[in-house]
Parts: structure tokens; sequence; C-alpha cells
């Protein structure tokens, strides 16, 4: 057979059933992962202390002289609240933090998040702590000591225009005073010189700008210097990391499992196994024998391994058969049990099966043999019967016999001759049979006991009868003889004795599905090649059947 009758011109198609069954076959890698993810999780939820988050809400408003009146351009936008937040996370508001929580000012800082909406006025204060308290007073603290500083702030601004304030009216009314001074002592009901006209014009001006001086501070001074207030004090009860435990432990057992999975697919990548015959045949490049399941006790199926025998029996029921050997790339791919169920399924049906087995696995391949005789005991190969034949006439005349009664002649009974009939078998199994023999005496029968020679036992190895047939071991480099060959070889890739042995007869691979690895099933068909075998099939293992 070409090897391109049985290669696939191209690459079949993966399908989702056999990609969700490399989790499924590595299902200890996955178990793994997600056991080290949940002794993580596990460790977070048990061994760092639990945090509880409080949040303190704050509307900031800008500072006017008139609380009623809203500037021109918008309140939303006479407060800069990146100057705001910026003023917020100050190392004042944390240093007044760290005094109330008594933490240090880096865990302070590390703890407090302030969130400032985009468009809005309102400052959210969130402190996360080892305690209800310690987090409600941080975020509390926080915003009563920004709005402190702010207010603090503002007051210093207003101290600083009032007094400015202060200083130009005081020079105002300084002038004021020297005018007045200039002006004459006596002024008549005539009219005034111009000297004295300039000087009542100064002194008015100096009046009017005395009087908005005094407005614009009263102003200033009757100012709401407040920069916000407290909308949402934190109290408890407060949430903390342990409120989602479950959830928590959800999300890590599907992320472990996830882990798990892609963990799975790097290490079939990396080491690929046989998940399907269709993959087993590229590789071998030989036809598909057969598939052996395993039924609900862990054998492999009996029915499967008589299927497996009408296929090989092209090369087991020939005049001259070549031996049968089985070979596999590694131990752990069931060859071992293939190889004693096809040796006991044509033992079942009749044939004298000689079973190569290496020193190393004869007590394994004993122990399968022995179960198999358990399940088919041996059966006694039954004779056909020989008929008895007639007696033939015979022309020569017997002498008469004188009654011994003495009576009238022509009572007188001629009994002619007959010959003697070969023995045949009886039904009585002691000794192996029993043979009866007729004479031709008319008072007696002879019975002639004759014991068959019972079967010597097997110079070459031990034999175990199995049904019709028998098995018998023999050893690995045991001459080839007559009869139906069986050769359990050892894994060939680090015994070529099998290899060997394959030269001179039929070699059959065995595969196990998902334990198989491809690269190594790959190297021993080179390997054969290389040597001059091709093989005539291989068998699939590893499926269960119903």
């Amino acid at each position: 057979m070409d090897v391109t009758d049985v290669t696939p011109a191209r690459q079949r198609p993966v399908g989702l059933a056999e990609l969700a069954r490399i989790p499924l076959r590595r299902w200890r890698t996955v178990l793994a992962a997600t056991g080290l993810v949940m002794l993580l999780v596990a460790a977070y939820l048990l061994v760092f202390p639990a945090t509880y988050t409080a949040t303190t809400a704050v509307v900031v408003r800008p500072v006017v002289t008139d609380p009623f009146s809203v500037p021109s351009g918008g309140a939303d936008r006479a407060v800069n609240m990146t100057a705001e937040s910026g003023i917020a996370t100050s190392n004042d508001v944390i240093d007044k933090v760290a005094s109330i929580t008594g933490r240090d000012t880096t865990a302070v800082a590390d703890s407090l998040t302030v969130e400032t909406p985009v468009g809005g006025q309102v400052m959210r204060f969130s402190y996360a702590g080892h305690s209800e308290t310690e987090a409600v007073n941080g975020a509390n603290g926080a915003a009563e000591s920004y709005l402190e500083l702010r207010k603090g702030m503002y007051e210093n601004q207003r101290a600083a225009v009032l007094k400015s304030y202060d200083e130009t009216i005081a020079l105002v009314t300084s002038q004021r005073t020297t005018t007045q001074r200039s002006l004459p002592a006596n002024q008549g009901s005539s009219s005034p010189s111009p000297r004295t006209s300039a000087l009542l014009d100064q002194l008015r001006a100096l009046n009017d700008q005395l009087a908005t001086l005094a407005e614009q501070r009263s102003k200033i001074a009757s100012a709401d210097l407040s920069p916000g207030s407290v909308t949402s004090a934190a109290r408890a009860p407060v949430p903390s990391s342990r409120d989602a435990a479950p959830l928590i432990l959800v999300a890590g057992l599907l992320g472990g499992l996830l882990v798990g999975g892609l963990v799975a697919f790097v290490r079939e990548s990396m080491d690929r196994r046989v998940r399907t015959a269709g993959e087993a045949s590229a590789l071998v490049g030989a036809p598909l024998l057969g598939t052996v399941g395993r039924d609900r006790s862990g054998r492999l199926s009996d029915t499967d391994l008589r299927y497996l025998v009408l296929a090989l029996g092209r090369w087991v029921d020939g005049p001259a058969p070549l031996p049968l050997v089985l070979l596999s790339s590694a131990a752990d791919e069931q060859r071992e049990q293939v190889t004693a169920g096809v040796a006991a399924a044509l033992a079942q049906s009749g044939h004298e099966v000689r079973l190569g087995v290496a020193p190393e696995s004869q007590e394994r391949i004993r122990a399968l043999l022995t179960d198999a005789q358990r399940r088919h005991p041996a059966v006694e190969q039954t004779r056909p019967r020989v008929p008895r034949p007639r007696p033939m006439p015979s022309s020569v005349p017997a002498p008469a016999t004188t009654p011994a009664t003495g009576g009238n002649p022509e009572d007188t009974m001629v009994i002619p001759p007959v010959r003697k009939p070969r023995p045949f078998p009886t039904d009585d199994p002691k000794n192996g049979g029993v043979y009866r023999s007729t004479t031709t005496s008319a008072d007696k029968t002879e019975i002639i006991p004759r014991v068959l020679p019972k079967e010597a036992p097997a110079a070459d190895g031990e034999q175990v009868r199995i049904g019709a047939g028998a098995v018998r071991l023999v050893p690995l480099e045991a001459p080839v003889a007559a009869g139906v060959t069986v050769i359990d070889a050892p894994p060939a890739l680090h015994d070529e004795r099998g290899v060997r042995a394959a030269r001179e007869g039929r070699a059959v691979l065995v595969a196990a599905r998902d334990k198989t690895r491809t690269g190594r099933l790959g190297q021993l068909v080179d390997r054969l090649r290389s040597v001059g075998v091709e093989p005539v099939g291989f068998v699939v293992t590893g499926e269960k059947r119903d």
C-alpha cells in the first residue's frame, strides 16, 4: 500500500469539541493552576488585613460678596476643580489626617483618594483604613481639614485686601484733612476766589473717594469666606474588602480555570498527544486496523479484540503465517493488554498461539492471560462419532448348530459369519475415551479400554488453555515455528529487539489515545522505515465503551 493512499492531502480542521477535550484530558494541569490561584485568593482574604473604605462628599462653592448671586461665568466655571483637588491632597491636609488617625504621612497619602467629577462641584474624599473607626475619622478629617485650609486661605486674602483698603482710606482722609486746613477761615458772602473754589472741588472729590472706598471695604468685610460644606459625612457601617469575599472566590475560581486552560493549551503545543485516529493515520501512514476501548471494569473490550483479530486474519490464516509483532513507542500505551487480548482471542477461536514475551513483561502477560482464561475457560474439542458398520453377508456356509433342546432340525438357525468392525469411540470421558469391539460370539461383548496419550507439556514455554485453543508463552528471541506467533515487543524507542523481530514478520503499531506523543510515534515510524519495516496498520486504544 502506498503511503499517499492513507495520508490526507491536507490538514484536517480542528473542531471545538477537540479543543475542549484538551483541558479535559489535562485536567491535572487545570486543577493545579486553579488550586494555585485559589490559594493566593485565600491568602489575600485570610492573611492580609481587611480594608475599610469610608467616603465623605463635599460641595465646593465660589467665594462671592453676595452669596445669593451667581457669577457671570457660572458657578462651575468660577471654581477650578483641578486646583481644589491639589489643595485637598496637599501636605497640610495629609498632616492633619495623620494626626487624627495616628498613622504616618506616607500611609495616609496612599490611603487617601480625592475624586473630582468633570463639570461638577462635588469632591469625594475616600479613605481606606484597617478599621471602621479609622476609615470614618480619616475621611471626615480629610474633608474638614480641606475646608479649614481653604477658608484660612480666603481669610488671609480678605485680610490683605482690607488692609489695602484701610491704608488707602487713611491716605485719602489725610489728604482731605490737609485740604480742609488750606481753606480760608473767613469766607464772606461774596463769590469765592478761584483758589478757594479749587480747594472745595478737591475736597468734594476726596469725600466721594472715601465713600467709595468705604463701600468697597464693607463688601469685602461682609463676604462669606466658606469654601463649601460637607453634604454626606462618612459614618459606620462602611464597606470592607471582606464584604465581597464570595465574589472574590468565584472570580478566583473562574480566573484559575482560565489560567489552567491557557497552561493546558501551552503544554499541548509543547507536548502534542494523539487525540484521534486521523492524527495517528497521518503519522503512521498505514490503515487503521481497529480501535480497542475499555469496558466499565477497565479491561479492554473483548468485542473490539475479536474484531481486531478478524482484521488481522489476512496475516494469521495464511498457509505460512508470519509473526505479528506489536510495537509501541512507550510502555504506558496498553501494548501488553492488546497483545494478551489478541492472543487470547485467537486461542478462543481455536488457534494454537505462540506468544513471544520479554522477561520483564512475562509476569504481567501471564496475569492478563490468567484473567482471560478465567473469563473464557478451556473447552474440550469434540471428536466426530464413527458410525457402526453394518454386517456384510458371506458366501461361506456356516456349520449347523445343534440346538440345546434337541428339537426339530427345521428349527435350526444358521448365523453367517460377519466381519469384525473397527473400534469406534464411545462417550465415556475416562482416560480420553473407551473403544468397544464387537466379536462374533453371541453371548458376550468384549470391552477393550484404550487410554489416549495426554498432551505432553511444552518444553519451550508455559501453556495456558483459553477457549478451544491455547497460548504458549515463549521467549522473545525464540526461533519462529509453525503456527500463529504473536510477539509483544518492548518499547521500541528504548529497545531494538522488537524491531529486529518485525523485520521477519508483520509490524502492528499500538497508539494510546491521549497518551501517545506524536513526536515519539513519528520517530518510531521513521526508525521502522529506516530498517526496511513497513507497518501493516495500527491500533488505537484508550476509548471508553458503555
